[in-house]
């Protein structure tokens, strides 16, 4: 059974999955990582003044390293991605991400890496695949590294914020690793896009709005809520449900056609994610020699 830790943790990439309908309806054309910036900076400096909490001794250091991983790194490397690559290829690159974090955290948390997780992992990706790559699809060299590079970041910013558990409330850190990506990002978005435009619409407002407060400072919490209370790996499998999500409502609200494939690769997605949270239940009577921690985790999910 799901948790409902879980649930709300889905609810992050979820969320993620509407950036490509704001972001064509909503924002200027061609300003992808104007978009980045304004989605991470004003969500975190928001967040930091609600809270009013800073870093403190490491947390400065860990915040910017963080930051950098999860929102600055990756949203660059998914943005060079994104112009040399069809969609397609760059969502399933990034569909690997289940099985990198699966690995590191065999390394680094002391997680298990299982033949469920590796079937599950082999099975996003197919099914990703099958949600979004097209027939003959071009690859460039440099954006299929971008795209591994953004999938790579990402695995690694998500196994070190299970690894560096931050004393500070959850608002506190997840705004800290907004204002660092944000701030990443800002010489980069200046030296590929240039200067904001002088004036921006109301629906561009209304997109810049959206994406900043539900999908950075909302998104972002539930996100990092959920990495603090489960599993690396358990988090990481829920990312996958963001291109399902870009692909039924560019279904419902764009009038994409939806086809046979594409049916069947949102069913594997989704079996993928949930055989990748199932867990055998403890045996009544049986000697549990895990940490009460886990143990307790175990139980829950």
């Amino acid at each position: 059974m799901l948790s409902k830790q879980l649930v709300l943790t889905a609810l992050a990439p979820a969320l993620w999955g509407t950036t490509y309908l704001v972001t064509t309806e909503f924002l200027p054309p061609d300003r992808p990582l104007l978009a980045a910036v304004i989605r991470a900076l004003p969500a975190g400096l928001l967040l930091v003044a609600l809270t009013r909490r800073l870093p403190k001794g490491d947390w400065w250091w860990r915040s910017l390293v963080l930051g950098t991983l999860n929102i600055g790194a990756f949203l660059a490397l998914l943005f060079v991605a994104a112009y040399r690559l069809p969609g397609g290829v760059a969502a399933t690159l990034g569909a690997l991400q289940p099985l990198l974090v699966a690995g590191l955290s065999t390394g680094l948390l002391g997680e298990r890496f299982t033949r469920r997780t590796v079937l599950a992992g082999m099975a996003g990706v197919a099914g990703v695949s099958l949600l979004v790559l097209r027939a003959g699809a071009r690859l460039d060299a440099l954006g299929v590294a971008a795209a591994a590079g953004g999938a790579i970041v990402m695995a690694v910013g998500v196994v070190l914020s299970k690894r560096w558990t931050s004393p500070a409330p959850l608002l506190a850190t997840t705004g800290w690793q907004l204002v660092a990506g944000g701030l990443v990002l800002v010489p980069v978005e200046l030296a590929v896009e240039g200067a904001p435009p002088a004036s921006l619409s109301a629906a561009n407002l209304a997109g810049y709005a959206y994406l900043s407060l539900i999908g950075a400072a909302f998104a972002y919490a539930l996100w990092f809520r959920g990495i603090r209370a489960l599993t690396a790996t358990h988090v990481t499998f829920l990312g996958l449900l963001s291109p399902v999500v870009a692909t039924l409502l560019g279904w419902l609200v764009l009038g994409q056609r939806l086809t046979a494939w594409q049916l069947l690769g949102a069913a594997v997605v989704l079996a993928a994610v949930v055989a990748a949270q199932w867990r055998p239940p403890v045996r009544t009577g049986a000697v549990d020699h895990r940490s009460p921690a886990t143990a307790r985790l175990h139980v829950r999910l």
